[in-house]
């Protein structure tokens, strides 16, 4: 892949544009509120950066959705046929408002966006890592301390692509199967935040590597 396309340009989209500039992949950054608001951000990035919108974002090679959860009816499922959609996303009733089905766990939120975009093939991934956190430890592949990402979807095709572009990153990834089983990595359980720092609340902590082992068992420890 040479471009990623960003949906969303906040904290972990404004983190992995960076990312994906170190490692030589061209950026376009998108928001709900318009290029413009996004000039001193690439600006900042670079030549590899440039504003655009959801559409244009949605045209890069790989599109990652980094929305309030609340928003992802909002995503332009048109312009998203067949692509690899990474989803960042995760649900928050205090903020997103409550989904009984969500609430009651019998779907995830990342399967109600794959619904809403049954065109493309959509991957949870970056949902669990502290945005500070992602932005320090990356490493090359094969090192020692390279951290592991957990990433989730149906396809195995797009899995392996969104593993591919995390590797690029700078991480390892560790499969937990398809969407369903998202909710494993979600706020509230083993995996989310706390494989990555030094201590608890891990938002308040230094980072810390956390290999494919570390994050499996953080997974497989995950309670409904």
């Amino acid at each position: 892949m040479t471009t990623l396309g960003l949906i969303g340009s906040g904290r972990i989209g404004s983190t992995l544009a960076k990312l994906a500039i170190a490692a030589g992949i061209d950026v376009v950054l998108s928001n709900s509120r318009g290029p413009e608001t996004l000039a001193a951000l690439a600006a900042e990035l670079g030549d590899k950066a440039r504003a655009g919108t959801s559409e244009d974002a949605a045209a890069a090679d790989i599109v990652v959705a980094t929305v309030p959860f609340r928003a992802y009816q909002q995503l332009p499922a048109d312009q998203l046929v067949g692509k690899v959609v990474i989803d960042t996303g995760n649900y928050s009733s205090a903020r997103d408002g409550h989904i009984a089905d969500l609430d009651a766990g019998g779907t995830t939120s990342s399967e109600l966006l794959q619904r809403h975009l049954p065109r493309s093939r959509v991957v949870k991934a970056f949902n669990n890592i502290y945005f500070e956190h992602l932005a320090v430890l990356a490493r090359p592949a094969g090192a020692a301390d390279r951290t592991a990402l957990p990433i989730a979807g149906d396809d195995s095709e797009a899995k392996a692509a969104a593993a591919q572009l995390i590797s690029a990153l700078g991480y390892d990834t560790f499969d937990i199967g398809d969407l369903s089983q998202s909710w494993r990595i979600q706020p509230d359980t083993p995996a989310y935040g706390a494989p990555y720092a030094a201590g608890k609340p891990f938002w308040e902590n230094e980072a810390a590597s956390a290999g494919v082992e570390a994050v499996r068992k953080a997974v497989e420890a995950a309670e409904r």
